[in-house]
């Protein structure tokens, strides 16, 4: 479904992506791991398209991504959560979703993402007519990930979604992220720094270090490979 070939991304004057390749497949649970300034939100911005790339390709099926108009990715299904949530502070929680609609994909079906998205996270329901603002953290990042679902999206980005949260609202999140790739089979990219939370949740996981990666391995392999996870966070 999405190919990484050698993509390569110079960020503020820095090397911050040499020469990254992995697959994800259709329906996978991926998580990208990494210490700070390994490069994750990077990749992501690259596959979005708010940075560019320096080398490389990206493709989701056959479409060349790198040759697609950032606005223009949304409509062939990606969407992306960024990290700090970036809500709509003065819109409403309802219109908040909305906006996350305005692909063509979302706009078809948002009667029914909504349904779905409010069965997910019960408490947008209830506060749909709240300014988005007034939400507590944990709800703020409800909304962000319920946003990038009202896009009825084939691919969901979702960029350090326990970022500023208490534990307790961190595993209630990533509970419901679990479930909604189950529900809805969704393939699902994740960028986290809890990392035995987040490779206990996917498939496959990718271990990125000064913005090369490390490994590429199932669940099973990376838990067990403990002295690469250690080079990676503490350089030891």
């Amino acid at each position: 479904m999405l190919l990484l070939d050698k993509l390569t991304v110079d960020y503020g004057g820095l090397r911050a992506l040499s020469e990254v390749s992995f697959e994800v497949l259709q329906g996978q649970f991926v998580a990208v791991v990494g210490a700070n300034g390994a490069g994750k939100s990077t990749l992501f911005k690259a596959i979005s398209g708010t940075v560019r790339a320096a080398g490389g390709s990206v493709r989701l099926d056959d479409i060349d991504l790198l040759r697609v108009p950032p606005h223009e990715r949304a409509h062939l299904g990606i969407a992306h959560v960024p990290e700090g949530r970036k809500v709509f502070s003065s819109l409403t929680v309802y219109e908040n979703l909305e906006l996350g609609a305005h692909a063509m994909n979302g706009r078809k079906v948002f009667k029914e993402s909504l349904e779905f998205i409010y069965q997910m996270f019960p408490i947008l329901a209830e506060r749909r007519q709240q300014l988005a603002g007034t939400l507590s953290g944990g709800q703020q990042q409800m909304l962000a990930i319920g946003r990038g679902l009202a896009a009825a999206p084939r691919l969901l980005l979702l960029d350090e979604p326990s970022l500023g949260l208490a534990p307790v609202v961190a595993d209630e999140i990533f509970d419901r992220i679990g479930q909604i790739h189950k529900e809805r089979n969704l393939t699902i990219l994740l960028v986290e720094q809890r990392v035995g939370e987040a490779l206990e949740a996917c498939d496959q996981g990718v271990l990125l270090e000064s913005g090369h990666v490390v490994k590429v391995g199932a669940r099973e392999d990376l838990m067990k490979g403990e002295s690469a996870l250690r080079t990676a966070y503490l350089g030891i």
